[in-house]
This record gives C-alpha cells, sequence and structure tokens, in this order.
C-alpha cells in the first residue's frame, strides 16, 4: 500500500521535466462555498507561499451562496489560525471553473461525484482534501455551532498541510 501511495504521488505531484509542479491551478470545492472550501483555500495558499510553491489556489461551491462571504464563525477561527477570510465571496461551481484547474479538492465523496456529474473529463483529477489522512471526508460545520468549525478547521489544516508538502516538493 505504500508503495502505491508513493507512485501516486509521484504521478500526482511532481513533473520530471525541467522540475516544474504538474499543478498550477487547484480548486478546493464544498457546498455553499462559505465554511470548509474557503477555510481550506486560504490555509493551502498561505501554506504554499511559504514553502515557495507558485500555485494558484481557488474555491467554489456546488450549491454556492453566490456573493456571500464565509460564514463568520469561519473567519474567526482562520484569523485565529493566521489567514484572512474576509476578501472572500462565495462562487458557484461551474463546468468551466472545472476544466480550468489542474486538480480538485474536495470534502466529502458525494462532492466527488457532483463534479464529475458536472465535468466528466474531470474523472482522475478530482480527490479528497483528506486523501492523506486515510481518504478522510471533512464534515460541513454549517449551522453546527462552534465545536463543528472547531472540528472542521483543525481537519482542514492537517490535511491542507499534507498537501502542501507533496504540492511543493
Amino acid at each position: 500500500m505504500l508503495l502505491k501511495k508513493k507512485a501516486f504521488l509521484c504521478e500526482l505531484c511532481v513533473s520530471v521535466v525541467k522540475n516544474k509542479p504538474m499543478f498550477n491551478h487547484l480548486l478546493i470545492v464544498c457546498v455553499g462555498n462559505i465554511c470548509r472550501s474557503p477555510t481550506a483555500e486560504y490555509l493551502l495558499k498561505k501554506q504554499l507561499q511559504e514553502k515557495g510553491a507558485t500555485i494558484t489556489v481557488e474555491s467554489a461551491g456546488i450549491a454556492a451562496l453566490v456573493g456571500k462571504p464565509a460564514s463568520p464563525t469561519a473567519v474567526t477561527l482562520a484569523a485565529e489560525a493566521g489567514v484572512d477570510m474576509t476578501p472572500h465571496r462565495a462562487r458557484q461551481l461551474t463546468p468551466g471553473l472545472i476544466r480550468s484547474h489542474d486538480l480538485i479538492l474536495v470534502m466529502e465523496q458525494g462532492h466527488i461525484k457532483a463534479v464529475e456529474s458536472m465535468a466528466p473529463e474531470a474523472r482522475g483529477k478530482v480527490h479528497l482534501l483528506g486523501r492523506w489522512q486515510h481518504n478522510i471526508e471533512i464534515p460541513d460545520p454549517y449551522r453546527q455551532g462552534d465545536a463543528a468549525y472547531q472540528h472542521a478547521l483543525e481537519l482542514i489544516q492537517k490535511t491542507t498541510r499534507q498537501w502542501a508538502s507533496k504540492l511543493s516538493l
């Protein structure tokens, strides 16, 4: 199993040609694009910048609350984690967005199906954010209270750190 993961990492994350990353445009997807995906977007952007990687990270929602800012609780917790999410505005996932990104990270298995049904050609480039944590799913904290947001943040921090390490090889 370990060899399979290492082989996947080599194929997925690193282009041997000219030592450039294989992925330049990454999209993170959840449902409303006001809690999980913007949190993951802003954390991963920061982590990649700290590692010197120049990968564009964006987010969108399967059923986005278009134009809405990130949830106040998500903004507060992200600020405590060192990221400012106040500029975020939710946007709708579209087939064009899917096609324009090299790698798409989602929160739940059902999101993989939703993305692939919207753009079948995306098959193979859509993965769980929790892929490197035994394919864990990140539960939706929306309307669940502070403890649920804190739990989601902790999972997102762990998973984005792992992606940042693998993407910045």
